[in-house]
């Protein structure tokens, strides 16, 4: 029995690596469509191409109403005695929540911040893409003066709207003094809409992925302007961030990751995790030894906390149907990510300890776009087209290439250490350990964020 286990846990993994070491990451990049069409009509019918166009939020009168009626006739589920977040959203909480919502949230005072940056749309491959563009207030037009764009990309159950507290830290120029380059650096910000989130048209065909969201992407950069530019992410932007990176290497200057997207199915991962649980002194520094968590850790708290992709990933418009209908429910459902995402002893307190990381007005603000857009549905549905997209699976094991950077905040839902990131990361300039943040690292966090972009690019600057 001994030397059975000792097979099973020492000498398959260690197999497995020798393997993945030498043959996995050397994969042909796959092949990328170079066209799609997501509109309605055809594409012959559709296929004009028109400029951006200017957007601004607007809520009606009788769509704001139609919200405070449903608010106001909530039937409420309830709550087990003595219980805070361990069953999902609490909901004698729900009820502080709708109250606030109902009586206190002041929507154009919101409405007026979302507003408070240019929005444009842009019809791409047949359905209109939404954006926000941040130019700074002076073009570079010095031989000492940098202006490089960036990405922004979000992803689920966020929005664009997690950047607008990041958008600004960015905006301020560094001098060349301060960045030990010979010219100072500027950004100039884009903030894209996933297409069916925030204020994107929803695709109507089956089959949109990841892959075809970072094409899409690329275009709408391209005509802004920038053949090359940076890109950022967490969550659904961590991923179209890599599928751009990996599809189109020469337009990615950089990309910057707030979550690594590094999956399990990947024989080299697994088997270097494995390796690493029964000798970590192998895989890992003596730093990542004491913040990594266990491989049965991990197991375990992503298994507590992934029904909600296995019910997205198969069968989305059921749920849908509920959220869409209910906005105490749809708040219900994006609150508690917004919260166990944030910590994962947050379950714990009586309101989730989501003003601890965040205010009410800032994610009811979050639900207030899904609301207005009516697109919980589709936001859900881009589970299922990357979960069975036969396009995606070839891309898990193509190297990322390009100058890469990964800010690890300590309460993200995943984590990844720099030894494991380095198996799809083949060029890390910059990898920093943060003791807090967590999954929405842009909103509650902008500061830690805005500091490590910026590190980043003086990083990949200086290598020109």
């Amino acid at each position: 029995m001994a030397v059975l286990k000792l097979i099973v846990f020492v000498a398959i993994p260690i197999a497995i690596s020798i393997y993945c070491f030498t043959n996995c990451g050397n994969e042909e990049i796959p092949k990328i469509e170079e066209d799609g069409w997501w509109g309605r009509d055809s594409a012959e019918q559709g296929a004009v191409d028109r400029p951006p166009v200017p957007f601004v939020v607007k809520a009606s009168n009788a769509t704001l109403a139609d919200l405070r009626s449903r608010l106001e006739n909530t039937r409420f589920p309830s709550s087990l005695d003595g219980t805070a977040f361990e069953y999902g959203l609490n909901s004698d909480y729900l009820r502080k929540v709708v109250s606030h919502w109902k009586d206190t949230f002041n929507w154009d005072a919101q409405q007026a911040k979302l507003n408070a940056y240019p929005q444009f749309k842009v019809n791409i491959e047949g359905i209109d893409v939404h954006f926000v563009r941040i130019q700074p207030n002076k073009p570079s037009n010095s031989a000492n003066e940098k202006t490089r764009p960036i990405m922004l990309i979000h992803g689920w159950p966020g929005s664009y709207w997690e950047f607008y507290k990041l958008i600004p830290l960015l905006m301020e120029t560094e001098s060349g003094d301060k960045t030990n380059l010979k010219e100072s650096i500027s950004f100039e910000v884009i903030c894209p809409s996933i297409p069916g989130y925030g204020f994107s048209e929803a695709p109507h065909k089956p089959g949109f992925d990841g892959v075809d969201t970072a094409r899409i992407f690329v275009k709408l950069m391209k005509k802004l302007g920038h053949e090359k530019f940076y890109v950022q992410g967490g969550d659904w932007g961590a991923m179209i961030s890599t599928n751009m990176a990996q599809a189109y290497p020469d337009n990615i200057i950089g990309v910057h990751l707030n979550m690594a997207p590094i999956r399990m199915r990947s024989l080299g991962v697994f088997a270097r995790q494995l390796v690493g649980e029964i000798f970590p002194s192998l895989i890992y520094s003596p730093a990542e030894i004491r913040i990594r968590s266990s491989l049965k850790e991990t197991f375990f708290h992503i298994l507590k906390e992934s029904g909600y992709m296995h019910i997205q990933a198969t069968k989305p418009d059921t749920v849908a149907a509920s959220l869409n209908d209910s906005p105490a429910g749809l708040a219900a459902y994006i609150l508690e990510k917004f919260s166990t995402w944030s910590g994962k002893e947050n379950i714990h307190c009586p309101d989730g300890c989501i003003t601890k990381h965040f205010t009410l007005d800032e994610v009811l603000t979050n639900v207030m776009i899904y609301w207005l857009a009516g697109n919980i549905g589709s936001s859900m549905r881009f589970y299922k087209e990357y979960f069975t997209s036969d396009d995606v699976v070839p891309w898990d094991s193509v190297p990322v290439v390009v100058p890469s950077g990964i800010a690890a905040f300590r309460y993200e839902l995943v984590q990844h250490t720099r030894s494991i990131a380095e198996l799809k990361f083949s060029n890390i300039v910059r990898y920093t350990d943060f003791p807090r943040g967590g999954h929405f690292a842009a909103l509650e966090v902008p500061e830690l964020l805005a500091e490590d972009i910026k590190a980043f690019v003086r990083a990949v600057e200086s290598l020109k």
